[in-house]
């Protein structure tokens, strides 16, 4: 077989798997246990392999600009702190809005989130943030040449899966059991969190057992 036909399998292989990890490595080649994981529904867990608890769950929508706040504010302390097997982190990529443009926003890029294999899903959500519509509420935008793009950017390349939206439909069907009053809704061990989870800080102190913090 083609060389070339072979190693374009394996991609599609990666695309379609239902469950995705991904291991990064230390400098020097050393190899961390800091994985990030595929769902069936579409959420994904970073976390330490073992790492059970504690949990905190992020709802957010990549067309909501307080989602990016959110993302801005704490995303770098929770991937170090589920790096060091201090929580484990699920993403859940949903989509709250019901008007337009906004609704067809969420969903074409929460449909693109689900193309992009786990080893560049981080740096995929990353790009979103970087090119959510704006204003907020009037401009359409994630268009699927600008998905296209963004996954390209974070390494993947996924064009097919991403324009024709395979999983919009799936998106949409998982979509309708999640029960949320907006995005974000950050939970930790099941108790919503309000201001504490725009707060690094703060949030550090709440998922390591500092004292001071409340929910």
């Amino acid at each position: 077989m083609n060389k070339r036909l072979v190693a374009a399998c394996v991609a599609a292989c990666v695309v379609l798997a239902v469950v995705a990890v991904l291991a990064f490595a230390e400098p020097g080649g050393k190899q961390d246990a800091y994985q990030l994981t595929r769902q069936p529904d579409g959420s994904m867990v970073l976390a330490r392999p073992g790492v059970t608890a504690p949990v905190l769950d992020l709802y957010e929508d990549f067309d909501c600009p307080v989602c990016k706040q959110l993302h801005a504010a704490v995303d770098p302390t929770l991937r170090r702190l589920a790096k060091a097997g201090s929580v484990k982190v699920v993403f859940h990529p949903v989509t709250i809005f019901r008007d337009e443009p906004m609704r067809s926003n969420s969903v074409r890029a929460a449909a693109a989130a689900r193309c992009v294999p786990a080893a560049n899903w981080l740096a995929f959500r990353d790009q979103l943030y970087a090119i959510q519509p704006a204003p907020h509420g009037t401009a359409s935008g994630f268009t699927p040449d600008e998905l296209v793009g963004a996954a390209r950017k974070a390494g993947a390349s996924v064009d097919e899966c991403v324009s024709t939206q395979a999983f919009a439909k799936q998106h949409l069907s998982q979509n309708d059991g999640v029960r949320l009053d907006g995005t974000p809704t950050v939970l930790f061990n099941g108790q919503m969190l309000g201001d504490v989870a725009f707060d690094p800080k703060a949030l550090e102190q709440l998922i390591t057992g500092g004292d001071g913090i409340t929910v």
